[in-house]
This record gives C-alpha cells, sequence and structure tokens, in this order.
C-alpha cells in the first residue's frame, strides 16, 4: 500500500483549566485511531476531553461530527513554555504511540502558538519555545528526532475570535506519513 502525502491534523490544545494529571486519551486508542485508517485520502480526528468539552467543540465551530484533529486538553501556563504533570502525562502516551511500529511511517512538524499577550515579536520566541518544549519531551521519551520539526507560529491561526483567550495558547503536530 502507498501512503502518498496523505496528512493528518493533531492539534496539541494548552489550556489552563485542565484539572487532572491522569492522561485522558490512552496510547492504544491513538494509534488504533490512526492505524485504523484505510482510506488515508481523508482526514480523521478525535477529541481528547471530558464528553462535555468535545461536544462545546464541536458546537463552537460548527463542524461536521467527524472531526479532524486530535486535542489533547493540557495546562500549559501563562507566558510559559513549561510542561506541568498533566503536560507530561497526556505526552507520555502521545510519544507512546508516535514510537508504536505501526505508526512509525509518520513524522510532524509541531507547530506552537500565542494567544495576543505580549508583543508580536516576544510571542514568536514563545510560541517556538512552546513548540520546542513539547519536541524535547517528544524525544526524551524516544521518539525520533529526525521525525519532529519544531515552528513557533506566533498569534497565527487562533482558534478563538477573542485575541486574548487562552485556548490560542497551544501546540498543534501535523503528522504526515511519508
Amino acid at each position: 500500500m502507498q501512503w502518498g502525502s496523505s496528512a493528518f491534523v493533531l492539534a496539541v490544545v494548552f489550556f489552563s483549566t485542565h484539572a487532572s494529571a491522569d492522561p485522558v486519551q490512552k496510547s492504544e486508542d491513538i494509534v488504533k485511531f490512526f492505524a485504523g485508517a484505510a482510506d488515508l485520502g481523508k482526514s480523521r480526528g478525535i477529541c481528547v476531553g471530558t464528553e462535555e468539552e468535545c461536544k462545546s467543540k464541536t458546537k463552537a465551530k460548527d463542524t461536521p461530527a467527524e472531526k479532524s484533529s486530535l486535542d489533547m486538553l493540557i495546562n500549559f501556563g501563562l507566558d510559559s513554555a513549561e510542561l506541568d504533570a498533566t503536560a507530561r502525562s497526556e505526552l507520555d502516551e502521545f510519544a507512546k504511540a508516535l514510537k508504536d511500529r505501526r505508526l512509525s511511517t509518520f513524522n510532524f512538524v509541531v507547530e506552537g502558538y500565542t494567544d495576543a499577550t505580549g508583543t508580536v515579536h516576544y510571542n514568536e520566541g514563545l510560541s517556538q519555545r512552546r513548540a520546542q518544549s513539547v519536541a524535547a519531551f517528544l524525544t526524551a521519551s524516544g521518539v525520533e528526532a529526525a521525525r519532529i520539526n519544531a515552528i513557533g507560529m506566533g498569534e497565527k491561526n487562533s482558534r478563538s475570535p477573542n485575541p486574548y483567550d487562552p485556548v490560542n495558547r497551544r501546540v498543534e503536530m501535523r503528522i504526515k506519513t511519508q
């Protein structure tokens, strides 16, 4: 089977509202989701969070039921690129999934984003540090460094119309097959 250049988009969203340190999504579920895609021409996604959080995202975006992203709700402090215990727990599960042989052909770009707090120049640096923080964690967890490219995107592509909304402080991982 030829994988081509089909792309999956995974959004790892950093919120300040997720309270638990237990990962919501287990690595096997992540692997099954992506490895189970027989037709890679169409993107698929899952929401990682409580049922209420996932439903509210679908309603807010006014999108069809089949999502094109995997959202992991993780604590990420204002003006910070440090991963807290919840973030490390969630990303540990994600790293386990990426190390699985069924996903070994996937490479990805880690894109860091910020809200509009701070100057454009400062936010570009902060978004780069956030992306590098996630990439460094994944690499330290055994994901091959050659599979990860960290990029800071600053305030671009906000998820919320309010540029100061914490939902805009996030990291997205765009995964492409080779």
